[in-house]
C-alpha cells in the first residue's frame, strides 16, 4: 500500500482518536564532557498514537537515534535529558529511577536495534535470549516461557522455531537475527515499539521481511518510532515524519505532505538523493553540473570465463560459492552486480581482482592472462585494476596520514621530483573533490563520505582501466552516497575506466549500472542492460528482488498528495509542534 494510499484511509473523525501513547514536548538531550555540555538534539516534539509510525530520518549525526534513546532513559552514561513534556502511557517519565525504566523497556516499549549479530548474546542461543526479556519481568513458567518463544518466533516469521531457538546469533542469517531481536522486543508486547535502522545493510528481499513484521505489529495497534535515513523504508511504513539535521527538527507533519510536497531545501535534497532507475544519467546532487552525454562503450578491458570457487570446511562439506559465472566488461561501462548475501557476488569481485585462487575458469585483463597466473607475473598489470571496499576505514592503516596513502599508492609511478608526485597528489585530491587541508589529517579525523573520498583517489593513483566497487557506497547516509555516485559517474567520463559494481542495493544498481547479473547461489540466473533487467525481468528471482523494492517515487506522492495533509492526522500530532 501507497503512502497515500494509507493516508486517504487512515482518516477518520479526530474525536475518534484514542489516546496517545507517548508525548514529547521541547526534547533537548547533551552530553557532558570534560566537563563542558555539548547540546545534540534541541527541540523535538511530537505525539504517537495507537497503529501510527512516527518516522525520524536524518543523517549520521543528525540526533535521531540519541532522540529515539533520550525517549526511554537510553541516552548514556553523561547525557543531561531535558523535556518541558514527556509522558509514556500519561505518566511523567522525566524524573524517573534506572528501576522505573526497567520496569517499563520491554514490557511498554520494545527497543529494536541496528545490528543484530551485536545486539544479540554471541555465546547463548536465540531463544533464551528472548526468554530471558519474558523471565525478566516474571512472565510465566518455564514451560510457558518457552512456548512463547516458539510463538513469538512463529509470528516474525522464522522457520523451524524449534530449531532456530536453539541457535547462536552467528548460526542464523542477518534476516533471522532481525526476526529474532524483533521477536525479543515483542515479548511482552509492549504498546510501542521503537525500531532504529532496522533494515540498515540488509538485502533487499530480508528487508521486505522485516518491514512486514513492522507493518503487522501496526495492524494490530502497536505503535512504532521508525529511525531511519531510507525513504523508501520511511515511505512505506510512516504517517508522520520528522527530518532531522544538527539535532534539529527542519519539517515535520504528515509523510505524504513532508514527502509529496517538501518545504524545507534539505529535505528536498534528501528526496533528490535517492538513486533509482529513473535517476540514471542524472545528478543526485541539487546543483550539481550536469555531465555530457556518456559515450558509447569501448573495447573489453575485463573477461572472465567460467570462473568457480569452492570452498571446504572442517567438516569436510564442500560449498560452490561461484559457479559458472562469465561475463565481459568494456571500457567506460558499469557492470553491477546484484544478489542476496551468499550469492556469491562478493567473491567473483575477488577472483576478478585475483585475489582468491581460481578453481576453474580464466580472467583476462586487456587480452592477457590475469589468473591464474602467479602474482609476479601478475604485477606488472596490477596498477590497471584497483578496488574500492565497503569500509575505507579498515582498509586504511590508521597511523599513515591521507598523504602518506596516497603517496604509498603512487608507490609504481615514476616521478622527476618529489614536487612531481606532490603535484600528482593534489590532482587526485582535486579529482575527487578534496581540499589539500586533509592531506595531514588522519582517516579516524575524516567524515565518512570524506574517507570514500580518499579511498577513490586511492583506486585512480595508479590509473586503472578497472575500478571493482564492493559495496562502497552501501554504508554512507543517503546524501553522502549521492555525492560519492555522481562522482564516480564524472571520473567516468572524463577517464574512461570501468567499474565492476557491486551491491544489495537495487536502487543504486538501477542508477549507475549500464549493464546487471544478477546471481542467486552462485550463479547468474540473468543477464542484460539495465533497463531491461529492471523494467522486464525474465527470472522468477530477479521478479522477487524487485517486487522486494519498497516504492518511493516522489513524482507519485507528489501527484497524489491534495495538500491537506493536516486534515488526515488527528490535532494531536500538530499541536504544540
Amino acid at each position: 500500500m501507497s503512502i497515500v494510499e494509507r493516508e486517504s484511509e487512515d482518516v477518520v473523525d479526530e474525536l475518534d482518536w484514542p489516546a496517545t501513547r507517548l508525548s514529547v514536548r521541547n526534547l533537548r538531550t547533551g552530553f557532558v564532557v570534560d566537563g563542558a555540555y555539548r547540546p545534540i538534539v534541541r527541540g523535538v516534539s511530537f505525539d504517537l498514537l495507537p497503529g501510527r509510525c512516527v518516522a525520524i530520518v536524518g543523517e549520521s549525526g543528525s540526533g535521531k537515534s540519541v532522540t529515539a534513546r533520550s525517549l526511554v532513559g537510553l541516552a548514556g552514561r553523561g547525557a543531561v535529558v531535558e523535556a518541558d513534556e514527556l509522558t509514556i502511557h500519561h505518566e511523567d517519565v522525566r524524573s524517573f529511577t534506572a528501576k522505573q525504566w526497567r520496569r517499563i523497556r520491554g514490557s511498554d516499549v520494545g527497543f529494536v536495534l541496528q545490528d543484530a549479530l551485536v545486539s544479540l548474546d554471541p555465546l547463548r542461543p536465540v531463544g533464551r535470549e528472548i526468554e530471558e526479556a519474558l523471565r525478566l519481568h516474571g512472565w510465566g513458567s518455564r514451560r510457558t516461557r518457552r512456548e512463547r518463544v516458539l510463538e513469538l518466533l512463529r509470528r516474525v516469521g522464522v522457520p523451524y522455531p524449534e530449531v532456530r531457538a536453539k541457535q547462536r546469533p552467528d548460526q542464523l542469517s542477518g534476516g533471522l537475527r532481525q526476526r529474532a531481536l524483533i521477536a525479543s522486543a515483542i515479548a511482552l508486547d509492549p504498546d510501542i515499539v521503537i525500531a532504529d535502522e532496522p533494515t540498515t545493510a540488509l538485502d533487499v528481499t530480508v528487508q521486505a521481511q522485516v518491514l512486514a513484521q513492522l507493518e503487522e505489529m501496526k495492524a494490530r495497534g502497536a505503535s512504532i518510532i521508525l529511525i531511519s535515513h531510507d525513504l523508501s523504508v520511511v515511505a512505506r511504513l510512516a504517517d508522520h515524519l520528522l527530518v532531522m539535521r544538527g539535532g534539529d527538527v527542519l519539517e515535520q507533519g504528515a509523510a505524504a505532505a513532508v514527502l509529496g510536497d517538501p518545504q524545507h531545501e534539505y529535505t528536498r535534497a534528501l528526496i533528490a538523493a535517492v538513486p533509482s532507475e529513473a535517476t540514471r544519467g542524472h545528478a543526485l546532487t541539487p546543483g550539481a553540473t550536469a555531465s555530457p552525454a556518456k559515450p558509447a562503450p569501448g573495447a573489453v578491458v575485463l573477461e572472465a570465463t567460467d570462473l568457480v570457487k569452492r570452498f571446504h570446511t572442517s567438516d569436510g562439506t564442500v560449498t560452490t560459492a561461484v559457479d559458472h559465472v562469465s561475463f565481459q566488461l568494456r571500457a567506460g561501462e558499469t557492470l553491477g552486480i546484484v544478489g542476496e548475501s551468499g550469492s556469491g557476488k562478493s567473491t567473483t569481485a575477488r577472483l576478478a581482482l585475483a585475489l582468491e585462487p581460481l578453481d576453474g575458469g580464466r580472467v583476462q585483463l586487456h587480452g592477457e592472462q590475469w589468473a591464474p597466473q602467479p602474482e609476479k607475473r601478475r604485477r606488472r598489470l596490477r596498477g590497471r585494476i584497483s578496488v574500492v571496499y565497503q569500509d575505507p576505514l579498515s582498509s586504511f592503516d590508521p597511523r599513515w596520514t591521507v598523504e602518506r596513502i596516497l603517496n604509498d599508492a603512487l608507490r609504481s609511478e615514476r616521478f622527476d621530483s618529489a614536487d612531481g608526485k606532490a603535484a600528482r597528489v593534489r590532482e587526485l585530491l582535486a579529482q575527487v573533490g578534496l581540499p589539500e587541508a586533509v592531506l595531514p589529517r588522519f582517516p579516524l579525523r575524516l567524515s565518512g563520505g570524506q574517507r570514500q573520498r580518499v579511498a577513490i583517489a586511492r583506486a585512480l593513483a595508479p590509473r586503472p582501466d578497472v575500478i571493482v566497487l564492493d559495496e562502497a557506497v552501501s554504508a554512507l547516509d543517503v546524501t553522502i552516497q549521492a555525492q560519492i555516485l555522481d562522482l564516480l559517474a564524472v571520473l567516468q567520463r572524463e577517464s574512461g575506466v570501468a567499474y565492476l559494481f557491486i551491491s544489495h542495493d537495487l536502487g543504486v544498481i538501477s542508477h549507475i549500472s549500464d549493464r546487471v547479473l544478477v546471481m542467486k547461489d552462485g550463479a547468474v540466473v540473468e543477464e542484460g542492460s539495465a533497463t531491461d533487467v529492471f523494467e522486464n525481468p525474465t527470472h522468477p528471482y530477479t521478479q522477487a528482488l524487485i517486487a522486494a523494492i519498497p516504492e518511493f517515487d516522489p513524482a507519485v506522492v507528489r501527484g497524489a498528495f491534495s495538500g491537506t495533509a493536516a486534515d488526515t492526522e488527528p490535532a494531536l500530532v500538530q499541536e504544540g509542534v
